[in-house]
């Protein structure tokens, strides 16, 4: 099955169409704070984790937490946050969405304990919501439809520049100020994009737009926290039989059982389910939810290896995950001309498999494996990535109308976003059981009490063991020791849900579309020539 034509639109306007770049540079930077806050977090949780007055003394479970607490808000009003853009104006929700992330931005800055900094990360996700759908919904309806792969793809070669300056700014501030400087540093950069916004964007509505659906935005997060939370809660108590964990699993589950019913049957649903019947357009939502939780889980354990494990600082960790941030950037606006040579199945199986292969190489890593092969291994992750993101976000976005642009961009980042939180209780709650298991042997020496603090995580334990004084030392060595076999059975989880997107790409997306009449005279003509 092929994705359905799009009708054409009347043309842009003239005086839209000559500021159409500008506009997209003012786009990218209002995406950039939303994924920078995400990649200057990564490097900061291990300074969060630490106890006061450095950090907040936040545990495994909380830094999960203040992670998704952002992650799920932002999932669950993607949708009507999209629909809000397409029925009162992209240009409008863009603008309440920026300044809800300031300010959001400015309390979690001054957070007091770990269970502040979760509420106020919930609150930037709030305004976050707002922000990613308008921004590739305007992007769609400033350019015409054939510069919008390229568009598409600078649009995501941005998420690369956030990734890169999201660990070294992070690094920076944490080497100079306090952690909440990490937050503090995205006000700024909303106060200039919403002046850029004012000053050059163009405001677009879907002429026909549906009622918002209260319900299915309730449903769908409540069934998402609730899921959520017991995968983490399993992970915390390294024991998912436990019944509190399996009720709150299988609580969440029926939830979203009932929204996917309630919006089947819904004459205005969040999601409109009949999108879903075209395989094209699935196969691109799953494929980039897949990519994200593996990408995700890996993520956050990372930062640990490089930090807790290697020694490295923030700043350090940072410069590290370069090679990821580069490759993104250099190949996701060049990924488009690998689709019209090889076809959108080919480009994004391929990107799949690299990312698999590259997840699985974490487990080669050791404590003292030279830092050149992670380098590597993060730059072609990041080449994998770029081959994924932007042929799937063309497909579907070109799926559908382009007055239904949120919501097309609402459905992708939403699909993306609980891949990601998904993969960070999953991937998270393997590395915290998996750990706590290794671990657990060599704190029989400890006192009861210390017990089950010292083995939640690497950081916890490394803490118990600065307070032990020479005694210590051992209890470093296991720590390093189970946190690395934590880390590969984490990475080979990962590697495997890669794979499994890959099946799903190579199934359902297009293949390279066939070749023209004109294509073929030309290319003769060529022949003839030589």
């Amino acid at each position: 099955m092929t994705t359905p034509a799009v009708p054409e639109s009347p043309r842009i306007p003239e005086a839209v169409h000559r500021r159409r770049w500008a506009i997209l540079g003012v786009l990218m930077l209002s995406l950039l704070i939303v994924v920078l806050d995400n990649s200057i977090l990564n490097v900061a949780i291990k300074t969060i984790s630490t106890p006061p007055p450095v950090g907040l003394g936040a545990t495994q479970g909380e830094l999960e937490w203040a992670i998704n607490a952002y992650t799920l808000v932002f999932a669950g009003l993607l949708f009507t946050a999209g629909l809000l853009g397409d029925r009162l104006g992209r240009k409008k929700v863009l603008v309440f969405g920026l300044v809800v992330f300031g300010l959001g931005s400015a309390l979690a800055a001054e957070s007091g304990s770990p269970v502040q900094l979760i509420i106020f990360r919930a609150i930037m996700g709030i305004g976050a919501a707002f922000v990613m759908p308008a921004t590739l919904a305007i992007l769609m309806n400033v350019f015409e439809r054939d510069e919008q792969p390229k568009a598409i793809g600078i649009w995501a070669g941005g998420v690369g520049i956030a990734i890169a300056i999201g660990p070294i700014t992070g690094g920076l501030l944490l080497d100079h100020f306090w952690w909440g400087s990490v937050f503090l540093v995205n006000v700024p950069i909303v106060i200039i994009a919403v002046v850029l916004m004012l000053a050059l964007v163009p405001d677009s509505r879907d002429p026909k737009p549906g009622r918002i659906d209260l319900v299915g935005v309730a449903l769908s997060v409540v069934g998402l926290v609730l899921l959520v939370y017991g995968i983490i809660k399993g992970g915390q108590l390294a024991d998912f039989t436990d019944p509190a964990v399996l009720l709150t699993i299988a609580a969440g589950l029926v939830v979203l059982v009932g929204f996917v019913l309630y919006e089947k049957r819904s004459d205005h649903p969040s999601i409109d389910i009949t999108y879903f019947k075209n395989k094209v357009f699935s196969a691109a939502i799953a494929a980039i939810a897949l990519v994200f939780f593996a990408l995700m889980g890996v993520t956050f354990f990372s930062v640990f290896y490089t930090q807790s494990v290697r020694g490295y600082s923030p700043l350090q960790t940072g410069l590290l995950m370069l090679p990821l941030a580069a490759a993104q950037l250099i190949f996701a606006p060049r990924a488009r001309l690998v689709v019209d040579r090889f076809g959108v199945r080919a480009t994004t199986t391929g990107g799949l498999v690299i990312l698999a292969a590259m997840l699985a190489a974490f487990t080669i890593l050791d404590a003292d494996t030279p830092i050149w092969i992670l380098e590597v291994i993060f730059f072609l992750m990041g080449m994998g990535m770029a081959h994924v993101m932007t042929p799937t976000s063309v497909v579907i976005m070109q799926a559908l109308p382009r007055e239904k642009a949120g919501s097309a961009s609402a459905l992708s980042n939403t699909f993306r976003q609980v891949g990601g939180a998904l993969g960070i209780a999953v991937l998270g709650s393997v590395l915290s059981t998996a750990y706590r298991s290794g671990i657990e042997d060599k704190l029989g020496l400890l006192p009861a009490g210390l017990r089950h603090t010292a083995g939640e995580s690497i950081e916890a334990t490394i803490g118990v063991a600065a307070k032990l004084g020479p005694r210590g030392d051992a209890l470093v060595g296991a720590a390093n020791d189970s946190f690395l076999h934590a880390m590969h059975v984490t990475a080979v989880c990962g590697a495997g849900i890669a794979l499994v997107s890959a099946v799903v790409t190579i199934l359902f997306l297009p293949g390279r579309p066939p070749r023209t009449t004109a294509e073929e005279s030309t290319e003769e003509t060529v022949g003839a020539g030589r």
